[in-house]
């Protein structure tokens, strides 16, 4: 599988720790930058061609996540959603991690590498990487329903149980 990864100065320590581990651990990773220590660097610009290099492989049908790393995670986060069909989602512990892949099918994750150590950033990346999309119904459907939004603006349709409670009030 191949991992696209990129981040800011916050992350950099981080980036660099995990091109390593991802070696070591047969994935194929690619390196966004930055790849030097620069305290005033932007995130979108790498965090940015991340998510667009797992968008890229998607569409070609190639096995690919992604990882961006910041001070929080928070701007990277939203860097990565801007491309059109990534989904990313912040990790700050192995169960946010495990359920990004399984219940949103998260195809880039975002990390803080100000808010947690190295060995549990990586343990929250390596559970990304190993879980796979559960694929139950109820996931595909809340999925489906934006990306419907994301395409045509449309907002899904209440529930009943929504219907029924605002006639109540």
């Amino acid at each position: 599988m191949r991992v696209h990864l990129g981040s800011d100065h916050a992350g950099l320590e981080l980036k660099d720790h995990l091109m390593a581990w991802l070696v070591d651990h047969g994935y194929e990773a690619v390196d966004h930058g930055p790849f030097v220590y620069d305290a005033l660097d932007d995130y979108p610009c790498f965090c940015l061609r991340a998510a667009e290099g797992v968008a890229a492989d998607r569409e070609a049908g190639l096995d690919s996540l992604g990882v961006v790393i910041g001070g929080s995670g928070n701007g990277e986060q939203i860097s990565a959603n801007k491309v059109e069909g990534i989904r990313c989602a912040l990790a700050w512990s192995e169960k946010t991690a495990a359920l990004a892949r399984e219940h949103n099918d998260a195809n880039v994750v975002s990390v803080g590498g100000r808010m947690h150590s190295l060995e549990d950033m990586t343990r929250f990346v390596e559970v990304f990487l190993t879980t796979p999309f559960s694929g139950d119904e109820r996931h595909v459907r809340r999925i489906a329903q934006v990306s419907t939004y994301d395409e045509t603006g449309e907002l899904p349709p209440l529930p009943e149980s929504a219907l029924r409670g605002s006639a109540e009030s």
